[in-house]
């Protein structure tokens, strides 16, 4: 069977989209990309396919609401734009998602979640 059978045969999809892909060149979001990315699996999830978002993104669009121009090199500092960029992040996510009437949620894991067999059960 090709790749391309089996993953039109899959029940659940992890996508993974980068911060390439959902950013205007590091000045934020780009919504209307994150929308056409939305509508495409809105789709499989109509013809009842799980999905797994894993999404990044949240240090351009911290940076972009806190009006830096450069991107931080201190730890702290990349921390301080992921925390308040994660806000809008996983706001936009739900407000695209929304439109086609599917609930979202977010789970952040650590390494000690997947290194740990109860815990990686439970984030299973």
């Amino acid at each position: 069977m090709t790749e391309r059978a089996q993953l039109r045969q899959a029940r659940r999809l992890v996508v993974k989209i980068g911060s390439a892909l959902l950013t205007n060149d590091g000045r934020g979001l780009d919504v209307e990309a994150l929308a056409l990315w939305v509508d495409q699996m809105a789709a499989l999830v109509k013809q009842g396919v799980e999905l797994v978002v894993v999404s990044s993104g949240s240090v351009a669009e911290g940076m972009s609401r806190l009006g830096w121009k450069k991107r931080p090199e201190q730890l702290h500092e990349l921390q301080a734009a992921a925390a308040v960029g994660q806000m809008g992040l996983v706001q936009t996510w739900e407000a695209q998602f929304k439109r086609h009437g599917i609930y979202t949620a977010q789970i952040l894991l650590t390494h000690d979640d997947l290194s740990d067999r109860k815990r990686y059960l439970n984030g299973r």
